[in-house]
């Protein structure tokens, strides 16, 4: 049987998961977390900084500081919830939308040429694998988390 571990290796590499910045757009290097909240922004309707660093599965802290240094790089505005200024709703600038459809065409040209590698049995089967493996992942105590033993 192949090694789960070792394939997962493999393609976190290939995905560039351990890059310091997945990509660099209008001059601006983004981090990988940075290009999932802008993602999780710009699909979302006038989400709550909480709502994103809970839809990530990161702190508040963390997230916090993320979400100020993509406010830094004009690309997030934080205005406070008309009803509950201790809230802050997240929204794209036109700039930061920029920077989010661009990383969205740069992730689906890439996963269409790695598709194209394949016929049309082989794409929906691991697509359909990572489906029923997120799934899977969703149902498991360890979340997120590494046991330690």
């Amino acid at each position: 049987m192949e090694n789960p571990r070792e394939l997962f290796q493999v393609m976190t590499r290939r995905f560039g998961l351990l890059n310091k910045n997945c990509c660099s757009v209008g001059g601006c290097d983004i981090s990988l977390i940075q290009s999932h909240i802008l993602y999780e922004i710009d699909n979302q309707h006038e989400p709550s900084m909480q709502q994103i660093a809970d839809t990530l599965g990161t702190d508040i802290t963390t997230f916090s500081r993320q979400v100020q240094s993509l406010v830094k790089l004009n690309l997030v505005k934080k205005t406070p919830h008309s009803d509950d200024k201790r809230v802050y709703i997240l929204s794209l600038t036109v700039e930061g939308k920029y920077v989010a459809t661009t990383i969205d065409q740069q992730m689906n040209e890439y996963l269409n040429d790695v598709f194209s590698n394949m016929n049309e049995f082989e794409k929906e089967t691991v697509i359909r694998s990572i489906k029923l493996l997120n799934e899977a992942m969703a149902k498991t105590s360890h979340c997120c988390t590494i046991p330690l033993r």
